[in-house]
């Protein structure tokens, strides 16, 4: 186990900040996600920390030393890439082997610790297939293994399962989740797809734009997101744009009593906390189009004022496509210049609005 610490490290690509002036703890035996979209920076950042790009400024060490400047071979990490990167030409287990030899370890040795990479990864009986050989998901699994079999402090993934079908990124993202407990080692894992974060990790770092958006479990970056691009980015979040005046929202549709200054805002709510029910209302909104997912419906509803939201309703709920319905919160978020203001339920009287707090 190790621990890690990247302290105010920037890369700069010509004038352009991949990664700005980026902090982060890591604590022994953590796992954490970098999350964000194509060009947020995460996986310049895991290259910094695995010494396969220099950073521009700040530092990063592990276990308190200064690895900044050293090249990967000297640093206690190991990382598996997107591309699997293994040797067409060597079998599997040579494929596996081969970071070991260079250290010019014992042949019974590297044998020994070969075999047991390999019956982590669940191919305790592949070693002498050619890569070739094998389907994505057991390539995949060998990379791993080129890695743990280096016993680094750190493992550094870099959207392992990006070219895998949904279901082998399912039982594949659980076999690493196993291996990394059992081995307890300490785990940077970036990925683009927040299934995979809210599955896999202790913390995520949300990222955009080489920045920070939020730090935290994965349950509060759900059900607490600080800014709206978190918000819209974890799940599915239906975004509705209002004023507040005098303590309320102006949306015909939503007055809802917002402590918050007089501007502005947007209103946010999960897919779960909007309900929907009929209604004759001149201004009610309609119903688009329902998806039936088995467990649930998803629902997709027209506001008058041409805005969509979605509404998650039971299997059995009698709610049909063209129909006129009064969408209302169970609880929801306002955010104002992308900075969460206030979150809460609805307040329908001034005894309620007086036991509400902005955040």
């Amino acid at each position: 186990m190790a621990h890690l610490a990247i302290e105010s490290v920037s890369k700069l690509f010509g004038t352009t900040f991949a990664v700005n002036d980026f902090s982060l703890e890591v604590g022994d035996g953590e796992l954490v996600c970098l999350l964000g979209p194509s060009g947020s920076g995460k996986s310049t950042l895991l290259r910094m920390i695995g010494g396969f790009e220099r950073p521009s400024g700040g530092t990063i060490r592990i276990d308190a030393r200064d690895v900044t400047n050293l090249p990967p071979e000297r640093r206690p990490t190991g990382m598996v890439f997107q591309s699997h990167a293994l040797w067409t030409h060597m079998d599997v287990f040579n494929n596996i082997a081969f970071g070991l030899k260079l250290r010019r370890l014992p042949k019974s040795e590297i044998r020994a610790r070969v075999e047991n990479a390999l019956d982590m990864v669940g191919l305790a009986d592949y070693g002498r297939r050619m890569t070739t050989q094998l389907s994505g998901g057991q390539q995949q699994r060998v990379a791993l293994a080129r890695s743990l079999v280096l016993e680094p402090k750190i493992l550094l993934l870099d959207e392992p399962f990006a070219s895998l079908d949904q279901h082998l990124r399912e039982r594949l993202r659980e076999e690493v989740r196993d291996i990394q407990q059992r081995l307890g080692i300490t785990t940077l894992f970036v990925t683009h797809g927040q299934d995979e974060a809210l599955a896999l990790a202790d913390r995520i770092v949300v990222m955009r734009d080489g920045r920070t958006e939020q730090i935290a479990p994965p349950s509060t970056i759900y059900r607490q997101p600080q800014t709206a691009f978190v918000a819209g980015f974890i799940g599915s979040m239906n975004f509705v744009q209002s004023r507040t005046r005098n303590g309320v929202c102006d949306h015909p549709l939503f007055p809802l009593a917002v402590p918050v200054d007089d501007g502005p805002v947007t209103l946010a709510t999960r897919p779960e906390a909007l309900t929907i029910r009929p209604s004759d209302r001149a201004d009610a909104a309609r119903v688009h189009r329902i998806v039936d997912f088995g467990t649930h419906k998803m629902v997709d509803v027209d506001l008058a004022d041409g805005s969509r939201l979605k509404a998650m309703v039971a299997p059995d709920d009698r709610i049909e496509a063209g129909m006129k319905v009064e969408p209302s919160f169970t609880s929801f978020f306002v955010f104002r210049d992308n900075t969460l203001v206030h979150q809460g339920a609805p307040a329908r009287t001034s005894a309620e609005l007086g036991r509400l707090l902005p955040v």
